[in-house]
């Protein structure tokens, strides 16, 4: 086996939710620079659009609000309207929310559900005629859910509907994985630890220097490790994994 066709994303068709910037962007330009067409959404337009711009002829922008049905619905339609399949599904787009157990408000508790794990199914469930048109038994589709560590241990700080929600994403690849193997898709998933984006900017101080200090690697995520565990699990080379999560994260959740 040839290292260039054992992980060639080229020519493949590839929708990144959240793909305007963070873990997204690290996504959409690893598959740029590999060959492949990429369609992004994220719900702020001009982040998307201006991402797109500057990936070239190889991106699309669509914003849609993935937090609402209906938007799930006109962006899944657009979708279609550009491409008669889709190689690659990262269900990516995500939301936080930070509160003491006391005064956590009922918003905070919906807003990130729906974001991060409605719309992983919904979304999903939507594309599913595109990714089937992709499929081959010799070459499955992949549908790859964007975790967190935080969905695998407690953290401390309090994000009770993000770790949830983060540990429902997880248990969901399982299901999808099962399920949807029959029809030549294969679902895993990605749990990262703390790379660079706007959620993790919001993190305090203290505790973001506190879970460095206890990182084996001691460093941060950056895009090479983003893209490069990306690429893997959209190419040939992962080709037997199905339901799997693989966490990039220097070592920090499973042992601190």
């Amino acid at each position: 086996m040839k290292i260039d066709q054992l992980f060639s994303v080229a020519g493949k068709t590839v929708v990144i939710t959240g793909g305007s910037r963070g873990i997204g962007e690290m996504i959409a330009r690893a598959y740029v620079d590999n060959g492949a067409t990429v369609i992004l959404t994220s719900r702020k337009a001009s982040d998307v659009e201006g991402l797109a711009a500057q990936l070239g002829s190889a991106a699309h922008a669509i914003p849609a609000d993935l937090s609402q049905m209906a938007e799930i619905d006109r962006f899944a339609a657009e979708v279609a309207r550009l491409t008669p399949k889709v190689d690659v599904l990262f269900n990516n787009a995500g939301a936080s929310w930070g509160a003491d157990f006391d005064s956590f408000p009922e918003s905070g508790w919906d807003k990130v559900m729906d974001i991060n794990v409605k719309s992983v199914f919904f979304l999903t469930q939507r594309l599913i005629g595109l990714l089937e048109a992709a499929a081959r038994p010799d070459d499955y589709a992949r549908v790859i859910n964007i975790g967190s560590i935080d969905g695998q241990h407690v953290s401390g700080i309090e994000t009770y509907s993000y770790a949830a929600s983060k540990a429902a994403v997880l248990h969901l690849t399982r299901m999808m994985a099962k399920n949807l193997a029959g029809r030549h898709i294969a679902v895993n998933a990605i749990a990262p630890g703390y790379f660079p984006s706007k959620m993790t900017a919001a993190i305090a101080e203290e505790f973001a220097a506190g879970s460095l200090a206890a990182t084996p690697m001691q460093r941060r995520g950056d895009a090479d490790d983003m893209g490069g565990v990306a690429l893997f699990l959209g190419s040939r080379a992962s080709a037997f994994l199905c339901g799997s999560v693989l966490t990039v994260d220097g070592g920090y959740a499973t042992t601190v």
